[in-house]
């Protein structure tokens, strides 16, 4: 290679994975910003860049198959004929590395957020989930965190303020999350979880009961305009499918109006929960159901900003090259308090 600044990837295991997507060379690495979870390599031919090289976090505490769940669902999105997301080049198992066609674009900022936007998020999920190309997605796992009964979204937030409430760490404010999460997190969730079961007695909602694969969608997962470029012509390219996969079309809605990083402006909710829901020829009671589910997942995203203090964030991290910063992670006990003042519990 011309130019190699790739850390400790192996260069051999580089130019095989290069060769076998039909790349010529020569070409150089440079390493990349914005991998969050995993570390990202740009790929250059002739100096221009041509491809994105994705090594995938691996740890014991998550045993997720990144590179599985990403690399087949933009294999059945582009087989389907969809283009608004980086086109799947080669693959290594083993290494755990995913090969993809290089993006131009720009990061979206909060306020740029627009109904044009939402309009073609949500055209995007509509095409994935055709129903002449259903078929065709057979094969793809359940999402991450996949729920399909009312009690299994319910058990999802037990869970995550479970690990929450067990938290050890070095720094003073390691103590401040522990006390967040056990006497504001917790009792806030005693509350309202007994308040969603009561209500979807009263609907006739069976809570255990499970939507049927007819009724489950293929979801990218921690879908959002955070993992969205624009290009210059204005057009969306959607990015990070490492979650991705069969899931309630209810958790789909509920993440994509509750992550945080570039939030979508509520006026947009009915819309697009209704879009989703007659795209997939879902009964009107699916709006009901996702209308219960929606301070859930609220619950659920003040957990996820707190996902730095957990020991997989932390490994996570420290995989993906971010240096430790206490002003940040106190931000995002902020922010996560914030949240939690904001959601209704009645």
């Amino acid at each position: 290679m011309a130019e190699a600044r790739i850390d400790s990837l192996p260069r051999e295991g580089v130019e095989a994975l290069v060769r076998s997507a039909g790349l010529q060379e020569p070409h150089s690495l440079r390493p990349m910003e914005g991998g969050a979870n995993n570390r990202l390599f740009r790929v250059d031919l002739g100096g221009k860049p041509a491809a994105v090289l994705k090594s995938y976090f691996r740890h014991p505490s998550d045993p997720r198959d990144r590179l599985h769940a990403e690399f087949s669902f933009s294999t059945y999105a582009w087989e389907i004929g969809l283009r608004c997301l980086p086109q799947p080049l080669a693959k290594d198992d083993d290494r755990g590395w995913g090969l993809y066609e290089h993006v131009h674009g720009s990061r979206i900022r909060q306020e740029e957020v627009s109904q044009r936007m939402v309009s073609d998020a949500l055209a995007f999920l509509e095409a994935l989930n055709r129903k002449a190309d259903r078929g065709k997605a057979q094969g793809l796992s359940v999402a991450s965190e996949a729920c399909f009964s009312l009690t299994e979204h319910l058990d999802l937030v037990d869970r995550r303020i479970q690990a929450l409430s067990q938290i050890r760490g070095p720094s003073p404010l390691h103590e401040e999350v522990l006390g967040f999460a056990r006497d504001e997190l917790l009792p806030s969730w005693q509350e309202l979880r007994p308040q969603l079961e009561r209500r979807a007695s009263f609907l006739r909602l069976d809570l255990d009961e499970a939507l049927p694969q007819g009724e489950r969608c293929v979801s990218p997962s921690d879908f959002g305009f955070h993992n969205a470029l624009r290009r210059e012509d204005g057009s969306i390219v959607f990015l990070d499918f490492e979650y991705a996969g069969w899931d309630d079309p209810s958790k789909l809605v509920g993440d994509f109006f509750c992550q945080p990083a570039v939030p979508v402006p509520s006026e947009y909710y009915d819309a697009f929960a209704e879009g989703i829901i007659s795209s997939l020829e879902l009964s009107p009671g699916h709006k009901i159901r996702t209308e219960l589910l929606r301070p859930v997942y609220e619950i659920k995203w003040c957990c996820i900003l707190l996902n730095p203090f957990l020991p997989g964030g932390e490994a996570r991290r420290q995989f993906a090259g971010e240096a430790p910063d206490r002003k940040r992670d106190a931000r995002q006990l902020l922010k996560a308090r914030e949240r939690l003042q904001e959601i209704s519990l009645d």
